[in-house]
């Protein structure tokens, strides 16, 4: 093809200077909604110490795909990802194609985001160590020109590892390691019991629930962990999530808390990863 066109990022290889645009990027951060992402990429200038020019300010450089959002902040990349497994793989797709054709040299992914938690305090913060789907399987599985092709949701250990030591001691909450189960659907999915539809017993979620604690050593649950670990595997990327539970599944199903409690609970998953480009960027 004369350019590759990333629709949904309203970027193009013929219309854009990519190299120039993107080619220093060494951190991409992702999360679910726009705001949040502008709210990163605005602590992570002030954490790395990124400077723009006088009379300049941050930009959300797709906003003409009216899809995604998405801001650089020197070598760092903060985009929205939308909600659930296909929005999470569109952008993917085309973040992925933007890192080759812009000669992004091994560019580490971070997906920061929310979680509903099992066994766990609501504003514990959680490292994936491990995805697997609803059904238990650590596979994304897509239906390809009538055939289901299956790769492996794989994360970095190693990454995990480093990002586990990076929690404080004197941190006001816990940060723990776990398997992380990705749904296809927030309600019936999760097995809560406050949705539109629900055909099965308070008896049969808990009984579920602490199934999936004891046996499969699932921490949290959330929407978009197995297309992140797969695609971000398959293409060789070092990848790891980062989330914050909202609140424990085991004691219930909606999600109470005041709003600054939350916006704050919100912000520990960045404040982690913020630790970790400070870090490898040795900024103090």
């Amino acid at each position: 093809m004369d350019q590759d066109i990333l629709y949904h990022l309203a970027l193009g290889s013929g219309s854009h200077d990519l190299v120039e645009m993107f080619g220093d990027v060494k951190f991409v951060c992702m999360g679910g909604t726009p705001k949040r992402m502008e709210d990163f990429a605005h602590y992570i200038m002030k954490e790395i110490g990124y400077k723009i020019p006088t009379g300049t300010q941050l930009m959300d450089i797709s906003q003409y795909s009216y899809r995604y959002c998405m801001y650089k902040v020197g070598p760092v990349l903060s985009v929205s990802h939308g909600m659930g497994t296909s929005s999470v793989s569109i952008l993917l797709h085309e973040i992925i194609k933007l890192m080759y054709h812009a000669k992004c040299k091994d560019p580490i992914f971070f997906r920061i985001g929310t979680c509903g938690g099992i066994g766990i305090e609501g504003g514990t913060v959680v490292i994936s160590d491990n995805a697997v789907d609803g059904m238990q399987d650590n596979n994304y599985a897509v239906a390809t020109l009538g055939k289901i092709v299956k790769r492996p949701a794989k994360l970095d250990k190693r990454l995990v590892n480093e990002l586990k030591a990076l929690a404080h001691s004197d941190d006001p909450y816990d940060t723990v390691t776990g398997t992380t189960m990705c749904t296809t659907d927030f309600y019936e999915g999760q097995g809560r019991l406050d949705g539109a539809f629900c055909e099965y017993t308070e008896a049969d979620k808990m009984e579920f629930l602490k199934n999936l604690k004891a046996k499969h050593n699932v921490t949290n649950i959330e929407m978009e962990i197995v297309p992140f670990a797969a695609l971000t595997h398959h293409a060789g990327i070092r990848a790891a999530a980062v989330c914050v539970a909202l609140l424990d599944r085991l004691r219930g199903d909606q999600i109470g808390t005041p709003k600054d409690v939350m916006e704050e609970w919100q912000s520990r998953p960045q404040v982690l990863i913020a630790r970790y480009i400070k870090k490898i960027l040795q900024v103090a």
